[in-house]
């Protein structure tokens, strides 16, 4: 992935980012006047939910608070500009963050590990969605920014080198050479990838890996893989994983992209990052013109 496209979304509006945070602390949020027994017991010790309320917002309450108020900022500002959200817009984000991960598992965890879950992150997706629209307006790229953009960010650019493999892992070398023996005698590869191989996240595809770029891969299946011909078999090649059997299946040449090719791309680049910069000036502006009140 090009450095633009991985910089589209690392560029996440501030008021998504520290809502990560708010999820954790909600809960408690929500039942602070309530009635609040026990969270946990430790041989017989009680820690009450107010303890755990009381040390969340020692932690990160203000910044949490801050965050929930940008949210609200931002809802308010939206419906009085009669922005609305549609699922496309939700869906349209949700695959891009999705895209940034390996398998849905890998997504899945990572939202667990900061205690959200898709629900949740489908309603920041929402209010992200919000913010763009409000300030879009506002933004302009021009041809002279692409074309500078273009220029100074040609390494950047510029489309290394790739392949597409596909290998079988297995345990052992002697393994590995009786499957290169029998693919060498016409077996299907995908098949007996599927049957044989230890990669679980490979396995449904018959082994497939897609399009690497160098660094992407162990440096002994790199040098094996980039030096094979399309639909030439590796010897076995051991990794930390185990080992190899590799096909390549395609391959890239390396090339740099026109301007024309690039230009769309680098506008909603830019836009992005205006967009990023804006935002938090705006939220600033919103919360000086705002009546906002404190509590905590």
């Amino acid at each position: 992935m090009n450095d633009i496209v991985t910089t589209k979304w690392k560029i996440i509006s501030l008021v998504l980012l520290a809502l990560l945070i708010a999820a954790a602390l909600f809960p408690f949020l929500r039942e602070q006047d309530a009635d609040l027994g026990p969270a946990a017991s430790v041989n017989g010790v009680s820690i009450s939910k107010q303890d755990v309320f009381d040390a969340l917002l020692a932690a990160d309450g203000g910044q949490t608070l801050s965050s929930m108020i940008d949210a609200e900022l931002v809802r308010q500002a939206a419906e009085a500009a009669g922005v609305e959200v549609t699922d496309a817009d939700i869906a349209e984000r949700m695959d891009a963050v999705k895209g940034q991960f390996s398998s849905e598992d890998e997504f899945l965890s990572t939202l667990a590990m900061y205690g959200m879950t898709v629900e949740g992150l489908e309603e920041q997706m929402a209010l992200e969605a919000q913010l763009k629209k409000l300030l879009e307006p506002q933004i302009a790229v021009t041809d002279e920014e692409i074309q500078t953009y273009y220029d100074e960010n040609a390494a950047a650019l510029e489309q290394p080198e790739q392949v597409k493999a596909s290998h079988i892992l297995v345990a052992t070398e002697e393994e590995a050479k009786e499957l290169r023996l029998r693919l060498a005698g016409g077996e299907d590869f995908a098949a007996l990838a599927a049957e044989k191989s230890l990669d679980t996240g490979t396995v449904e595809s018959g082994g497939d890996l897609g399009f690497f770029e160098k660094g992407a891969m162990e440096e002994p299946f790199e040098t094996a893989a980039f030096s094979l011909e399309v639909g030439q078999l590796s010897e076995p090649v051991e990794t930390s994983n185990g080992f190899h059997i590799i096909q390549v299946t395609e391959k890239k040449a390396a090339y740099m992209p026109t301007l024309e090719e690039k230009k769309e791309e680098i506008r909603e680049t830019l836009a992005n990052e205006a967009l990023s910069t804006l935002s938090t000036t705006w939220l600033e502006e919103q919360r000086t013109n705002a009546d906002v009140e404190e509590y905590l």
